[in-house]
């Protein structure tokens, strides 16, 4: 077999974030329509790609399919987002946090459900004029998993560049949100799979801390360790065995961040510092929050706000109420130290949830400013 290298799509950079019919932006109320932010609504002038999710796949046939709800404005994303910019790349995201693990490891589990999910997600991609696919899938829990991860990504390049000459189209672009290390409960990524068969994969640097699996707060998104908790989770920390012990080329990685904090409920008012004891989710079910949400709660409840330099992350906190969350400042510094370690670029979760744009603008100037 040909190198596969040698099909993958040049991208120079990427400026990204995912959309879903489900967030929500601050907008007027006359357009925070029930099924959550239009994709009309996205400044697509500050992206280079923009991920449509989720897709989600067939139980029973493995077949990657949309729901009714999610029909129309899937159907229509390409050519919406690209009214702003001509130039933006989108592609339909596959699976998602809320994904069936069991189904997405039954799919990638023999060449016949494999074919089935692969063939169908390039005839969907081309008839919603999708410039891409990508598949988030949270995550490969075992050797058998991920060995077969590895398989599925190599007979889905093989496809796609199939494809491409029966069609004489330009090849789809192929990528993966991963786990921010490259090791999944003490798994292996099978990384050599990734890099020759992925235009790129996002980093997902965030959800570290949450109410649902931390019972103590802590920086959602730190891109360097806590000092005081040196063994904690952090971007820079999953980067580098990426890179450094993985072998991941820098352009195949892109770095993420988030537009969404989580909020806990204090056991006591007074201890309201990192590794604070919490009776669980404050101000939503699971305690998630957008940033424009976070923006709003500062203002109405007069809530006390602290950057820390140290982990590169925000908190503030009323009361019993404690979240933390990136803000302008973390996400500049984060877009530069990507640019700086050599990524290709960088993508954030999720373009619904900012406010007026701030957060994309910032990252957009930052990358472009930084040498």
């Amino acid at each position: 077999m040909a190198d596969q290298t040698q099909f993958l799509r040049t991208n120079s950079i990427v400026k990204a974030s995912y959309w879903f019919p489900d967030g929500k932006a601050q907008l007027p109320v006359a357009v925070c329509l029930s099924q959550g932010t239009p994709s009309s609504f996205i400044d697509s002038t500050l992206f280079t790609h923009l991920f449509c999710a989720f897709a989600d796949v067939d139980s029973s046939t493995h077949e990657v399919t949309i729901s009714a709800a999610n029909s129309y404005q899937f159907s229509s994303f390409t050519e919406t987002v690209k009214e702003k910019n001509t130039d933006v790349q989108t592609l339909l995201s596959i699976g998602g946090k809320d994904a069936d693990k069991a189904v997405l490891a039954s799919m990638a589990s023999n060449t016949k459900n494999r074919k089935a999910f692969i063939d169908s997600s390039i005839d969907i991609a081309r008839k919603k004029d999708f410039y891409g696919l990508d598949l988030a899938w949270e995550y490969p829990s075992n050797d058998v998993e991920m060995t077969n991860f590895g398989k599925l990504l190599e007979e889905w390049r093989a496809a796609v560049v199939e494809e491409s000459d029966k069609t004489n189209q330009l090849p789809l672009l192929l990528t993966a949100a991963v786990y921010y290390s490259p090791q999944y409960d003490g798994v292996e990524y099978p990384v050599k799979a990734i890099a020759d068969n992925l235009d790129f994969v996002n980093i997902m640097a965030y959800d570290f801390y949450g109410p649902d699996w931390s019972p103590v707060t802590g920086p959602p998104a730190a891109l360097f360790h806590d000092p005081s908790n040196p063994a904690g989770r952090s971007g820079n920390s999953g980067l580098r065995k990426w890179l450094d012990e993985a072998k991941l080329p820098p352009k195949k990685a892109v770095l993420g961040f988030p537009y969404c904090g989580w909020a806990w409920t204090l056991e006591d008012a007074e201890n309201n510092g990192y590794d604070a004891p919490t009776d669980g989710a404050a101000i939503s079910p699971d305690g998630s929050i957008t940033y424009a949400k976070i923006r709003n709660y500062i203002v109405d409840n007069g809530a006390a706000t602290f950057h820390d330099p140290a982990v590169i992350g925000y908190y503030c906190y009323v009361g019993n109420t404690w979240i933390g969350y990136d803000d302008n400042q973390s996400i500049v510094y984060k877009v530069k130290y990507a640019k700086h370690t050599g990524l290709l670029g960088y993508f954030s979760w999720h373009v619904g949830a900012d406010y007026n744009c701030g957060l994309s603008r910032a990252a957009s100037i930052a990358w472009d400013t930084t040498e």
